[in-house]
């Protein structure tokens, strides 16, 4: 089927699809079954391309050791076939299967690269959602808290009511300045 008008016989191309036919100056070729369709029908799904799958990238993990391996459409294999020579390639370890988890109760996060965060008073390792010290229950913070309290208000009452802003940093004294705003 050729395409274009009578001034441009070879510009564009008629949609392959059973039911469209239509004239597309800017066809697009499936990378799958190597036929041309419209905008309309460009995707696996519309025009229920048999070969949808030859270029996907899928994921299995083997149940074993937890490894991730990657399986093409290209292979022809199936998961089970894949799986089953991972386990015969000496690869699978069962002694890797458990990954870390978060050690605060019922969090069942497993702690990768960048999601993981150390506490820096106790040093345990923690996802995301319990790194600061009241979140999961640390020990050493929970003890210094009151010694911590402390020096902070002590560090407030030594203040005497002086106010940071009044104290000669960035103004001339407190008597030159006058307020802009008036409290009634």
């Amino acid at each position: 089927m050729g395409g274009g008008t009578e001034a441009f016989p070879d510009l564009g191309q008629h949609c392959q699809h059973p039911d469209c036919h239509q004239l597309d100056f800017l066809p697009f070729k499936c990378d799958g079954c190597r036929k041309v369709f419209c905008s309309e029908h460009r995707s696996y799904r519309t025009h229920e391309c048999p070969k949808s799958d030859h270029n996907s990238r899928k994921v299995v993990v083997c149940e074993a050791c937890s490894m991730s391996i990657e399986v093409t459409g290209r292979d022809g294999e199936g998961e089970k076939k894949m799986l089953e020579r991972h386990e015969r390639s000496g690869n699978c370890d069962p002694k890797k299967k458990k990954k870390p988890t978060c050690p605060v109760g019922r969090c069942k996060e497993i702690l990768t690269f960048s999601n993981t965060s150390t506490c820096k008073t106790c040093q345990l390792k923690v996802c995301l959602k319990h790194r600061f010290p009241a979140d999961h229950a640390c020990r050493q913070a929970q003890a210094c808290k009151g010694s911590w309290n402390d020096k902070f208000l002590a560090a407030l009452a030594s203040r005497n009511g002086r106010d940071c802003s009044k104290n000669g940093r960035g103004s001339a004294s407190p008597s030159s300045t006058s307020s802009s705003v008036k409290a009634y």
